[in-house]
C-alpha cells in the first residue's frame, strides 16, 4: 500500500511562512484520487486545511483559511504541497496528508474518506 510521507513542518514566527511536503512511496495506475491536508491542534477534532484533486488540480479549502494557504501538486514528483503564508498561533497543530480514492466534489471535504495517512508533521507558531 501506498505510504505518504509529510515534511517540512517545524517552529516559525507569527506572520511568518513554511511549505509543507507530502511525497507518496509510489505511483499508481489510476489519477482518481484526491490528497487532503489536514491538521489536529490539542484537544481539537481533525479538521480539513485543504485538498486536491490529483486528475485536474481543483482545490477545495477550508474557508478561513483561504487566502493564506495553498495546496499544489508536482505530479512528476508524485508530491502534494502545503504553501502557509502569515501564519498565526492558532495554527499550531500538526499536519497530516491523506489520500481519497475516487473522490466527488461533496466528498473533498469529507474527512472518513481519506484511508491512506501520512505520519503527520509538527508546525508550531509562536506569538
Amino acid at each position: 500500500q501506498v505510504q505518504l510521507v509529510e515534511s517540512g513542518g517545524g517552529l516559525v514566527q507569527a506572520g511568518g511562512s513554511l511549505r509543507l511536503s507530502c511525497a507518496a512511496s509510489e505511483r499508481t495506475g489510476s489519477s482518481s484520487y484526491a490528497m487532503g491536508w489536514f491538521r489536529q491542534a490539542p484537544g481539537k477534532e481533525r479538521e480539513l486545511v485543504a485538498s486536491i484533486r490529483w486528475s485536474t488540480g481543483a482545490t477545495y479549502y477550508k474557508d478561513s483559511l483561504k487566502g493564506r494557504f495553498t495546496v499544489s501538486r508536482d505530479r512528476a514528483a508524485n508530491t502534494v504541497y502545503l504553501q502557509m503564508n502569515s501564519l498565526k498561533p492558532e495554527d499550531t497543530a500538526v499536519y497530516y496528508c491523506a489520500r481519497q480514492w475516487n473522490p466527488i466534489t461533496s466528498t473533498m471535504s469529507a474527512r472518513d474518506r481519506y484511508t491512506v495517512w501520512g505520519q503527520g508533521t509538527q508546525v508550531t507558531v509562536s506569538s
